[in-house]
């Protein structure tokens, strides 16, 4: 599948918001959200104008999928999974995302971004229950516990990463001495990310 590989910071001026793709930096002010460069194709502008209902719900989808490096099959897949599932459709469809293994790698400190930790996963550096996994898009489950691989552990920006200090979700434990990240529970709605109007990608999606 075909998946973006040009400028991160792009993304994030396109959407209008911080989609945190590039580490550190985003929580910078050399973030390019923070010095208000502009959308790119609008010279000046720093937002593209909301024009119709339908844009609204777009960009909200296109926002979520950029954020967590998805492509639309994917993100359409995991809809019509949470639409099968009991409960919230939105909050189901969230999880789903936040369960994916490198979001879990990433929101475990081992990787500065999600674009790194899914590189991590597919070069085989990180274990699941003590075998190599390296499908980013793998589901964890509740009691699964993810490590990194001992040589892994060297890499310098993996190294720094999980030596700063950094908020992690409540349904991870993390366990500094080994490396390891432990599922203790199923993500809820107030441990993701605040600023997804899931409701709006529902909507897009059952029009």
């Amino acid at each position: 599948m075909a998946r973006y590989t040009g400028p991160v910071c792009r993304l994030c001026r396109r959407e209008g918001r911080k989609l945190f793709l590039k580490g550190q930096r985003c929580y910078g002010d050399k973030c390019a959200i923070e010095r208000g460069r502009p959308v790119p194709g609008e010279p000046g502008k720093t937002a593209r104008p909301r024009v119709s209902g339908y844009a609204v719900h777009l960009r909200e989808k296109q926002a979520v999928k950029r954020m967590y490096g998805i492509v639309e099959a994917q993100m359409k897949r995991y809809y019509e999974i949470a639409a099968k599932s009991a409960g919230k459709t939105g909050e189901i469809l969230l999880q789903l995302l936040e369960r994916r293994l490198d979001n879990v790698v990433f929101r475990a400190g081992f990787a500065p971004s999600r674009r790194t930790a899914r590189q991590l996963v597919v070069h085989g550096h990180v274990l699941v229950n003590g075998r190599k996994v390296d499908r980013p898009s793998y589901q964890v489950k509740v009691g699964d516990v993810i490590t990194l691989k001992e040589k892994s552990r060297e890499i310098p920006i993996v190294k720094e990463t999980f030596e700063k200090s950094k908020e992690i979700p409540r349904w991870i434990e993390v366990d500094s001495a080994n490396w390891t990240a432990k599922i203790i529970d199923l993500p809820r709605r107030e441990d993701m990310p605040q600023d997804i109007r899931e409701e709006l990608i529902v909507e897009f999606y059952s029009r």
